[in-house]
């Protein structure tokens, strides 16, 4: 089958964590490629992620809402999409259980408008969905295929995957080029130091403890972004329309462990541990099957020990902190940042 080759990309959330590298790597690697970035600044984004493609001609940035229906017409026909990669959405599920309303308004209500501009404009030939491998729910033994059950349990993972819901009806009802993608957690440099990884970072050059919610023992699977940029650059140009491909880590680590890792590869005293409240509900594993991207060709080559020194140098560089003026507002054991969508409701 021929590879797939988009002209003129439109990239929701490009200026957060996982969409900046993508529209690095594509506006980088591919010269053909046209990039428009649609980002509505939330406090986990920065212009600062997208500094070394600001100034290329075949790259714009637009400050703006998904859940503009005036805007997305305007930028499809004026920009002349064919793609969009949707990778804006509230994310963190510690702000889920306190702004819950806000999530499904943003990630299901926003996703849905972005369908039907998509929808009414015609000419769209790929729709990347971004979706997460919290959709599955915590299952703690079966490894979950893309034709598993979704059976999520936080409020965060229940407004994906009734975003995925949406897009599948989309696809079936308008035959719509949907493909949707269902990932472990990513980390690495841009990502806002609300989530474990970077927050426990943070606290720890601070001089303070970092948390840990519960005993610790639910574990995750992690993925460098590097590695999952690279699952987005084969998934765009490789994935089947109506597919689903999942982006799996076999380096799966209790969160107690990826604390406890992160302390030795800073040379510090083991205790600079602090147990806190878990979370309302806290899925204990997931545990993903990726052969179907295996089989397109993606293969894991940043190894735990190599992506956790990355992220621990890029952290380690207070300038790089300060693109979020609000950083240290992450590091607090249950944090609830952004603001709620509540007013958006009648």
């Amino acid at each position: 089958m021929d590879e797939y080759r988009p002209r003129n990309i439109l990239l929701t959330g490009g200026a957060g964590f996982i969409g900046s590298h993508v529209t690095v790597k594509l506006v980088e690697k591919y010269p053909d490629y046209r990039v428009i970035v649609l980002d509505k600044g939330d406090y986990c984004s920065a212009e600062e992620n997208l500094k070394s493609v600001l100034q290329n001609e075949r790259f714009k940035f637009v400050h703006g809402d998904i859940r503009s229906k005036s805007l997305l017409d305007y930028l499809l026909r004026e920009e002349q999409i064919n793609t969009i990669m949707h990778f804006a959405a509230s994310t963190h599920v510690d702000n889920s259980f306190g702004t819950s309303i806000g999530f499904t308004v943003n990630n299901v209500v926003g996703t849905h408008v972005l369908l039907e501009a998509a929808r009414e404009y015609g000419k769209l030939e790929r729709f990347i969905h971004v979706s997460t491998d919290e959709v599955y729910g915590g299952e703690t033994q079966l490894l979950q295929t893309e034709e598993s059950l979704l059976a999520p349990t936080n409020p965060y993972a229940c407004t994906k995957a009734a975003a995925e819901y949406i897009c599948r009806a989309y696809l079936m009802s308008f035959n719509l080029p949907i493909v949707m993608t269902r990932g472990n957690n990513v980390y690495g440099p841009h990502q806002y130091p609300d989530k474990l990884i970077p927050k426990s970072i943070c606290l720890l050059q601070e001089g303070k403890s970092a948390f840990v919610h519960g005993d610790g023992t639910p574990t995750r699977n992690y993925v460098f972004v590097d590695d999952c940029v690279n699952a987005f650059d084969i998934i765009l140009h490789k994935g089947s329309p109506g597919g689903v491909y999942n982006i799996g880590s076999d380096q799966e680590k209790s969160n107690l462990q990826v604390v406890k890792d992160i302390i030795q590869f800073m040379n510090l005293k083991a205790d600079r541990v602090e147990h806190v409240e878990d979370r309302a509900f806290n899925d204990e594993r997931y545990r993903i099957d990726s052969t179907k991207l295996l089989d397109l060709g993606w293969r894991q080559k940043v190894g735990w020990e190599r992506g956790l020194q990355l992220t621990i140098d890029w952290y380690g560089n207070r300038q790089n902190l300060e693109r979020w003026p609000s950083w240290r507002n992450g590091l607090v054991p249950h944090p609830q940042l952004g603001v709620p969508a509540q007013q958006e409701l009648i």
